[in-house]
């Protein structure tokens, strides 16, 4: 069964950074992507960031784009979301996700976002504040 666990989270200033982890267990060559959402109190969820297994590829959303970056550890099938230059509006509760590539396809693109994600983590809160 796949299950997918956050960690790293927590308080940091603005203008610092974290590093969250979202660790794959049971996952198979029925996925070949994970992508982060992050939702704060009173708005909508919002796509972060891609990661395809497969192919590598990466897409990232217009907030976020040049201060985080993802990536894919194969070997512990963990993926990494490494956030610098943090505002105040990044504090969230960041999930990761994912759904089999039969739903998906293989790369990630600005599309990935609006897939339905059948499983999902528990999630890790990040707070930017000073």
């Amino acid at each position: 069964q796949l299950q997918l666990v956050e960690s790293g989270g927590g308080l940091v200033q603005p203008g610092g950074s974290l590093r969250l982890s979202c660790a794959a267990t049971g996952f198979t060559s029925d996925y070949s992507a994970i992508v982060w959402f992050r939702q704060a109190p009173g708005k909508e969820r919002e796509g972060v960031s891609c990661i395809s297994t497969y192919d590598g590829s990466t897409y990232y959303g217009n907030s976020v784009k040049g201060r985080f970056t993802i990536s894919w550890d194969n070997a512990k099938n963990t993926v990494y979301l490494e956030m610098s230059s943090l505002k105040p509006e990044d504090t969230a509760v960041y999930y990761c996700a994912t759904t089999p590539t039969l739903r998906m396809g293989y790369g990630c693109y600005s599309g990935s976002f609006y897939y339905t994600y059948d499983f999902w983590g528990q999630g890790t809160q990040v707070t930017v504040s000073s």
